[in-house]
């Protein structure tokens, strides 16, 4: 369900933008043990044309309108793969419950709506903060569709200089969906008073488009990991991410008719922006697929690289006979993908599974009360894109990942000299242990933790 509100026109200018291709054309994803002259030549011999190119990872992307061009591609002898690019869904409409909830007062002190953020509590994020720990000089890239950088809530959080879109023909604030901005939201929505406030209140945000309304190629993910990880790359003058949050994810075939070519390559991004010092955490998906015995099946990019993939949990009925409700906020969620050696770490993402369609409401601060549907508050909140002061619930793993990637940036901040395995370790170590003793399938190695990650 939605409630939609006119969008306001921004004019903020990205720093990197690509130009739309031929619609006659399409796209390949190249590898090579390194990108130079030879293989850019390659590509324009065999028909082609360049889109980016990295040259560290030896990947890029070229577009063709010549049917032959793989085969000639392959004929040079100048890359190691060729694979033609694949669009895919890879936020599914259906997972995210929306209910639009503007903000009408400014008020000092505190967030308009913390009574509603259960998944800052489920974090422990308040210990965390009263204890120095707010992502402070810490980037964190979130790989999305469009953020909304003029976001009260996000005002000053965003760097747009920085910021970049893999979408041709798109800025990287440009969007219809709010997934991007309330992605943005849970992990550094400002403690300015107004509205909510993230897990890593004083993080930065890159924004780096790479889906329009949920869908998006390979090419653009791969492109977007690399950028995250290394700007400089890209002839962009600014500094990479040292996290990088995919909120989105996709299913295939391990074997027969997957995309094998592609997966090896996004395999290949998340391992270089691994070396390059980013942590990549992405959602488990929501398909409630045990991958640990689909062997068959193959989640992506949760399963990527050195990266880590996040569960989802949330509570039933948080808003019942408030402040009395449930507080089960680290219960599985009903559609959590999850599986044995696929998951790292769980996070809250919110459910739905709560029946009826009774009213609750949760007090605003300083006065007031937001109220709707019981089953709503059991999601989580955070903002929306419809205007500069409009705020949603959603839910899925696309939440919980950004409140693991955000208990990253703490521990970056905390100790700057980490590296993402350093970090991740440290994550796991720090994290709750629930569901079974020891890692599990659906938790990993436990529910993350940001006051013990800011702790011990």
């Amino acid at each position: 369900m939605k409630k939609s509100a006119s969008l306001v026109t921004l004019v903020v200018t990205a720093a990197f933008l690509l130009v739309p291709l031929c619609a006659a054309a399409d796209t390949y994803v190249l590898t090579a043990a390194k990108w130079g002259a030879k293989q850019t030549t390659a590509v324009q011999q065999s028909g082609g044309t360049v889109v980016w190119s990295h040259a560290a990872s030896g990947l890029a992307a070229a577009s063709s309108s010549r049917t032959d061009f793989l085969a000639r591609a392959l004929k040079t002898r100048a890359f190691l793969t060729v694979d033609k690019d694949m669009v895919v869904q890879w936020q599914k409409p259906e997972q995210l419950r929306e209910v639009g909830l503007i903000e009408t007062a400014i008020t000092p002190g505190n967030e308009t709506f913390i009574n509603a953020q259960w998944n800052i509590l489920a974090v422990e994020a308040p210990d965390a903060w009263a204890n120095g720990c707010t992502g402070y000089g810490v980037r964190v890239a979130v790989l999305d569709g469009g953020i909304r950088p003029t976001h009260i809530d996000l005002a000053g959080t965003v760097d747009t200089a920085c910021s970049a879109s893999f979408v041709a023909g798109k800025q990287f604030y440009e969007d219809t969906s709010s997934h991007a901005t309330h992605v943005a939201g849970i992990v550094a929505a400002r403690d300015n008073g107004i509205g909510t406030i993230g897990i890593a209140p004083e993080a930065t945000i890159l924004g780096v488009k790479v889906l329009d309304n949920g869908s998006g190629s390979f090419s653009q993910i791969i492109g977007g990991i690399l950028y995250a990880a290394e700007p400089g790359a890209f002839g962009v003058d600014c500094a990479g991410a040292d996290v990088i949050n995919m909120s989105l994810g996709a299913v295939f075939p391990r074997n027969v008719g997957g995309p094998a070519g592609l997966i090896a390559a996004i395999n290949k991004a998340v391992n270089y922006a691994n070396s390059r010092g980013a942590l990549v955490v992405s959602s488990a998906g929501n398909d409630a697929i045990d991958f640990g015995q689909a062997k068959n099946l193959v989640g992506v990019p949760g399963s990527a690289g050195a990266g880590i993939a996040v569960s989802a949990t949330g509570p039933e009925g948080f808003a019942v006979n408030f402040p009395y409700g449930a507080t089960n906020f680290r219960d599985p969620a009903s559609y959590s993908s999850y599986g044995e050696g696929f998951v790292s770490l769980a996070g809250p993402g919110g459910d739905f599974r709560l029946p009826g369609t009774a009213l609750c409401s949760v007090p605003r601060v300083p006065s007031g009360s937001v109220t709707t549907q019981c089953w709503v508050f059991d999601m989580v909140m955070s903002l929306s894109r419809n205007s500069n002061t409009t705020y949603t619930w959603m839910a899925g793993t696309s939440m919980a990942a950004p409140a693991v990637a955000a208990v990253a940036a703490l521990v970056k901040q905390r100790y700057p000299w980490m590296t993402p395995g350093d970090i991740r370790d440290f994550l796991q170590a720090t994290a709750d242990d629930e569901g079974s003793y020891g890692a599990d399938q659906f938790y990993g190695h436990g529910f993350v933790n940001a006051r013990r990650a800011c702790t011990e």
